[in-house]
C-alpha cells in the first residue's frame, strides 16, 4: 500500500504507444549510468557499449547523466554534455538510440534531443515484441512511499519553476545541482536503501498499457519481481566502473532467446 502522506497520482498515466520495426531481432535497456567528467571509466565503458553492441535499439531509461542544467550546456562545443551528444549522434546514423528522462535529467529537452540523435520516449512507454507487451518507465514516479521526493518532483515538472531555475546563470544552476545532488546521496545513505516501486501502482500502469512486463530502473536493485500471474517488473542495473565488483549490465530482448541479463562486455556480444 503506498504511505499514507504520500501524494495521490491524479490518474494512471496513458503510455506512449512505440511502433516497432519488424526487422529488429535484438533490443537492449541500461539506465542509472549517471555520466560525469569526473567517472572516465563508466564514460568509456558506456560508449564501447554503444560502439560495439550487437542490438538494433539501445534504450537508454533515464539517469544517463548525474545532472543535467538545461540544453544550454550543450552551447559550448567542448562541454563534457556536448561531447558526450557528439559521440551519440555519430553512433545514432546506424543504431537506433532511444532516450528516457530519468530523475538526474529531467531538464533535457530539444536541443539535447537534436543534438544526441536520440528518439525520445515519453514516460511511460508501451511496445510489443515477438508476440508480448512491455512497458517501459524510469520508475521514480511509482517510488509513492519516498514521499520527500515525490513532492519535489511534482514542483520540478512545472513549466513556472523549470523557467524559473533555466533563466539563473550556468554557474548558479551549477551549484544548486551540486546541493541537490548531494543532498539527495545523504537521503538515501540515511534511508539505506533506495525506495521502491509501489506494487499497485505498478500493477495499474501495466493493466492500463495491456502490457504484463514492465522494466525500469532509477532503484538500482536489479531483479525480477511478480506483481501478480501473468504480470511482473524487471529492475535494470545502474552502471558504475569505480565499484568494486564495477558494474555493468545489459538488459538483451532478442526475439528467440527473451530477456538475458549480461554484463558488459557481453559474452558473445
Amino acid at each position: 500500500m503506498p504511505h499514507p502522506d504520500a501524494p495521490a497520482l491524479p490518474s494512471v498515466p496513458a503510455a506512449f504507444e512505440l511502433p516497432v520495426p519488424a526487422e529488429w531481432q535484438r533490443i537492449e535497456f541500461i539506465s542509472d549510468l549517471h555520466l560525469q567528467a569526473g567517472e572516465p571509466r563508466t564514460v568509456a565503458a558506456w560508449l564501447d557499449y554503444l560502439t560495439h553492441t550487437t542490438a538494433d535499439a539501445v534504450f537508454m531509461l533515464g539517469d544517463l547523466f548525474e545532472v543535467w542544467i538545461g540544453d544550454d550546456v550543450l552551447d559550448d562545443a567542448q562541454s563534457f554534455e556536448a561531447r558526450c551528444c557528439e559521440r551519440m549522434r555519430a553512433i545514432a546514423r546506424h543504431k537506433a538510440l532511444f532516450f528516457m528522462q530519468g530523475n538526474r535529467d529531467f531538464l533535457t529537452g530539444p536541443a539535447f534531443a537534436e543534438r544526441s540523435g536520440c528518439t525520445w520516449l515519453s514516460d511511460p512507454t508501451a511496445f510489443e515484441f515477438a508476440g508480448q507487451r512491455y512497458l517501459l518507465s524510469h520508475g521514480d514516479a511509482l517510488c509513492l512511499d519516498d514521499t520527500d521526493y515525490q513532492r519535489f518532483r511534482a514542483m520540478a515538472r512545472t513549466a513556472a519553476w523549470q523557467d524559473a531555475f533555466l533563466r539563473q546563470p550556468i554557474e548558479a544552476r551549477r551549484a544548486q545541482a551540486r546541493g541537490m545532488r548531494d543532498q539527495s546521496h545523504s537521503h538515501q545513505r540515511a534511508a539505506m536503501v533506495y525506495a521502491e516501486l509501489d506494487r499497485q501502482a505498478s500493477l495499474d500502469w501495466l493493466q492500463a498499457a495491456r502490457a504484463t512486463t514492465l522494466i525500469h530502473g532509477h532503484t538500482h536493485r536489479p531483479a525480477d519481481h511478480e506483481l501478480a500471474p501473468g504480470m511482473r517488473r524487471i529492475v535494470l542495473s545502474d552502471w558504475d566502473l569505480d565499484a568494486t565488483p564495477a558494474r555493468a549490465q545489459v538488459l538483451r530482448l532478442d526475439r528467440l532467446q527473451g530477456l538475458q541479463r549480461l554484463p558488459w562486455p557481453c559474452p558473445a556480444a
